[in-house]
């Protein structure tokens, strides 16, 4: 016998438990996640910054209105999920400028070598520093919306991948794993398999692409030291951070891919590390780890939000591309708010609206998908 539910979310990465997490205690709510873990795909392969200047404008906003939300939310942790860590962006000046946005501003080349000495002086001309750009700590943040969601009596099922989907009545019919289910709303948090669950539900995809993009952690003869912003470079070639005495890099790579576990390509991180070798001091020995992770994209770079216009109760949370923790609180709020307030499932009091300048945003977005 299936179990009832108001709300099924398909995926357990940041997207699906941070709306599981704004759900709990509205609803009753049953979070699906295919893999054996939460979080296991790309949620698990973020380069963990939050950065207000990168991405399109709503993604900005959206940006502005996730870290508002985990600065509040940090009040009652014992470990913050924020820390500053400034962003900077470095290449020639026409490229820098095409690239910055009202949360960056110039800098001249000495700041920018005074910031992060490892630059080779002669490998960019023109620098961007974006000031409100905060480190996040993943782990620290999936595990809160995990155990929010289950105080809230969210069930959370893992290793039951959706093989069946299907409208039945005013709601819909699920079966996941060895597990059958039922709701009023289906929301589709699948990442990279967003668009298969839609064609598996009976529902019109909306050609979502993953993209590839590699990282690693490395070891250096000369570490960065603390404070150091994030760097990268305006045409998307490469970026690094500081980890610890380690440092994390990654080639920037949008490679297209099908939805899967991705792994690393063979000299991908070589020439990589051939390169900042070439145009850093930091003098990387070594690779500690590597990994790919996929990047989901609406084609033109917006997060897709909404209910399907054709399909009753099927809610779309895909399509963060590169996005997902920086905009993941605010989307969070609107989704929840969204799916409460639609008249498919029962209403309660203690949720918020998102701030009105996101919510009309994406409210527009959606308007033009269709």
């Amino acid at each position: 016998m299936a179990a009832n539910y108001d709300v099924v979310i398909v995926g357990g990465g940041i997207a699906g438990l941070s709306l599981a997490s704004a759900l709990a205690g509205q609803c009753s709510v049953a979070l699906v996640e295919a893999e054996q873990t939460l979080a296991y795909h790309t949620s698990s392969r973020s380069a963990r910054q939050l950065i207000p200047s990168y991405g399109p404008a709503v993604v900005q906003e959206l940006t502005v209105r996730t870290l508002e939300l985990m600065a509040a939310r940090d009040a009652g942790l014992p470990v913050p999920v924020l820390e500053p860590r400034s962003f900077m962006l470095v290449g020639d000046e026409a490229t820098v400028k095409a690239e910055a946005s009202g949360h960056m501003h110039p800098i001249t080349h000495a700041e920018a070598l005074e910031l992060c000495p490892a630059l080779n002086p002669e490998a960019f001309t023109a620098a961007g520093l974006d000031t409100g750009s905060f480190a996040c700590n993943a782990p620290v943040l999936l595990e809160d919306h995990r155990q929010r969601a289950e105080a809230g009596g969210v069930d959370i099922i893992t290793g039951a991948r959706v093989h069946s989907a299907q409208r039945l009545g005013s709601g819909w019919q699920l079966g996941a794993g060895l597990e059958g289910f039922q709701s009023a709303v289906v929301v589709n948090a699948a990442g990279a398999w967003a668009d298969e669950l839609a064609v598996l539900s009976g529902v019109e995809k909306l050609g979502l692409q993953p993209f590839r993009r590699t990282a690693a952690i490395v070891d250096v003869e000369r570490p960065l030291r603390p404070g150091t912003p994030m760097v990268a470079a305006a045409d998307d070639t490469y970026y690094f951070r500081r980890e610890g005495e380690q440092v994390l890099i990654s080639p920037s790579e949008t490679v297209p891919s099908g939805p899967e576990d991705a792994r690393p390509r063979p000299g991908d991180v070589e020439e990589l590390v051939a390169r900042l070798n070439s145009i850093t001091s930091l003098g990387i020995r070594s690779v500690a780890k590597a990994w790919t992770g996929l990047r989901t994209e609406a084609a033109d770079g917006v997060p897709v939000v909404g209910f399907d216009a054709e399909a009753p109760g099927f809610y779309w949370l895909a399509g963060q591309g590169g996005y997902g923790f920086q905009t993941s609180s605010a989307i969070a709020e609107l989704a929840a708010a969204e799916i409460l307030g639609s008249g498919t499932v029962g209403t309660a009091p203690g949720i918020s609206p998102a701030s009105r300048t996101p919510r009309e945003l994406a409210a527009a977005r959606w308007s033009i998908r269709r």
